[in-house]
């Protein structure tokens, strides 16, 4: 176990050397960043004056108040969010998890109820009762489950309507659409693998051509876009690699490019990561973003990696925890984007997970810790592909592991090595 970190990174005599250079040239991109700076910076001042004696601490308590009042009751602002609902109990669900809180088991067992009345009678799950089933929404749903680990919450899960339902949206090319009509992209690639590989549904059928198809969205960045073509987005480049990771078929990949491209979005000045080129940083890229270095570690080090550090990852771990701890907490409860904007449960799930990917190095007998702050900002470790923490991928796996593999018309078949 490390020593937590107490020398800031941020109040360093140089770090204003960080900040961005427009070479004299404006435009309304560079006026932007240089207002989001400003605000870091005032943010960063204002510890530097206040606490700068007192490491940086996660509000444990507050964040945990905030959370439980979500999982039974929503202000009137989350009414745009009716058809994300299983959304609400993931973000939420994980986000306790991170911060070792756990859920009673009446609410747990109110939780299971809900997304039982969530899942559609031809498979899959939908953003809320009686709605058509989508790709996200189950990737949501099924997450919520195996956090929740009981024979209840597995019980759940029709795997095969799940499986018939991701036949549905399968398309010749390898891609899948996200619901039946709907749209195709590199998220429902992920989203299905996901689902797939956890509650032990994979065929190769299935997934036929899907590799070929994400690495046609790995573009010249080096980063992967929606579908082939489009600009790198680092909610899509996480999407393909993992889904590539459950395939195992990452090597298809460039990772080299794609390991340049991910390293260059973490900013300088303000310690987060941007989505894209030139835009701003945001505290849910915090996991989109180095939520890949795991992933890439990996892949590079079955590859033979042999410069490979054993004991960080491949971007400031620091930079990003003094960000997500100074800059995206609410002191009420809750995280957010940037300073000046609102909490929610979806930054706060992805900046907490953010914060775990930059604490924990490795796994089980090479594991290195780098906690910025107090002891308490030590955060449980979350699993890179699926997002929740590894203990439950491991039950989840073990529990559906022990049932047959269905067939696209209920007939038995063993997994594929894929």
């Amino acid at each position: 176990m490390e020593e937590p970190i107490s020398i800031m990174r941020c109040l360093g005599e140089y770090h204003s050397a960080e900040l961005f250079n427009e070479d004299n040239v404006k435009t309304v991109t560079s006026i932007e960043q240089k207002k989001v700076e400003d605000s870091v910076q005032d943010v960063f001042n204002a510890y530097k004056i206040n606490h700068r004696l007192s490491p940086p601490s996660l509000q444990r308590e507050q964040h945990y108040i905030y959370l439980k009042r979500g999982l039974r009751h929503l202000s009137d602002a989350y009414e745009c969010l009716d058809a994300s609902r299983p959304w609400l109990c993931y973000w939420i669900l994980h986000s306790l998890e991170l911060l070792d809180e756990s859920v009673p088991s009446s609410v747990a067992s109110d939780v299971c109820k809900f997304l039982a009345r969530c899942q559609s009678p031809s498979g899959g799950f939908a953003g809320g009762p009686g709605q058509h089933p989508h790709l996200a929404p189950t990737y949501a749903a099924v997450n919520a489950l195996c956090i929740i680990g009981t024979e209840e919450a597995y019980n759940v899960i029709d795997r095969q309507k799940l499986l018939d339902f991701l036949y549905s949206l399968k398309q010749p090319d390898g891609s899948f659409i996200m619901h039946v009509g709907g749209e195709v992209d590199v998220r429902s690639a992920y989203c299905a693998a996901s689902v797939a590989s956890l509650t032990n549904i994979i065929t190769a059928p299935l997934f036929e051509g899907t590799p070929s198809w994400i690495t046609r969205c790995q573009n010249w960045e080096g980063g992967i876009g929606g579908v082939p073509g489009l600009e790198a987005h680092g909610g899509y480049t996480f999407c393909g690699m993992a889904a590539m990771v459950i395939l195992q078929k990452e090597h298809m990949l460039d990772l080299k490019s794609l390991l340049r491209w991910v390293t260059s979005k973490q900013m300088r000045f303000e310690g987060g990561f941007q989505g894209r080129c030139n835009k701003l940083v945001d505290g849910c890229y915090s996991f989109w973003q180095a939520g890949l270095l795991p992933l890439l570690h990996r892949a590079l080090h079955t590859q033979g990696g042999s410069s490979l550090s054993m004991t960080n990852w491949m971007f400031h771990q620091q930079a990003l925890q003094e960000y997500i701890l100074l800059c995206c907490q609410n002191p009420s409860g809750g995280l957010l984007d940037k300073p000046g904007k609102s909490r929610d449960f979806y930054h706060t799930c992805y900046c907490l997970s953010g914060l775990s990917i930059a604490q924990h190095f490795g796994s089980r007998e090479i594991h290195h810790e780098v906690i910025v702050g107090k002891e308490e900002n030590r955060l449980a470790p979350t699993h890179p592909v699926y997002n929740i923490c590894p203990d439950k991928v491991a039950q989840a796996v073990q529990h559906f592991h022990q049932m047959a593999v269905p067939g696209k018309s209920g007939s038995s078949s063993q997994t594929p090595n894929l």
